[in-house]
């Protein structure tokens, strides 16, 4: 259940909350062979499933960018901001992928909020996504991601 909030005093007064977790979201193949299509990459460790089972992975695994962009609608379970004219994907400061996503795994993002700062007409958010993988240790995906709010 995301965290609703209304207007930009809200969101700053968010500055430093843990927002909990998204619900998991299954990786079947289906999704990384429609990833691979759309993005012309089709390696072998994402596509062919019987020359990455004698592979490293033991199977074929997500693209990076794949869960990478799964971040959009797991972050839209974490935050929901009201009452603003506008909100803005500014970027991401860091990204990297510490460990595959094995196709059949479920994944989730768990979210903080890192700082609050003011920009012209509205708010900058920085917040720390990190993608876990259930039964894994070491997450799929840590990233800080950086949007706006405008009032």
């Amino acid at each position: 259940m995301a965290l609703t909030v209304h207007g930009i005093d809200e969101i700053k007064a968010r500055a430093g909350a843990d927002l909990g977790h998204s619900s998991w979201v299954e990786i079947a193949q289906d999704r990384v062979d429609t990833f691979a299509d759309a993005t012309d990459d089709h390696q072998w460790i994402h596509v062919d499933a019987e020359r990455a089972a004698a592979g490293p992975f033991g199977g074929t695994i997500a693209h990076g960018y794949l869960t990478l962009s799964l971040l959009i609608p797991m972050w839209s379970e974490l935050l929901q901001v009201e009452g603003v004219s506008m909100a803005v994907n500014y970027g991401l400061n860091k990204v990297r992928f510490p460990s595959p996503v094995r196709v059949g795994s479920k994944i989730r993002t768990h979210g903080r909020v890192v700082s609050v700062e003011d920009v012209k007409g509205g708010v900058e958010v920085v917040v720390d996504l990190t993608v876990e993988i259930d039964g894994v240790a070491k997450p799929a995906c840590v990233a800080q991601a950086v949007y706006r709010f405008f009032a």
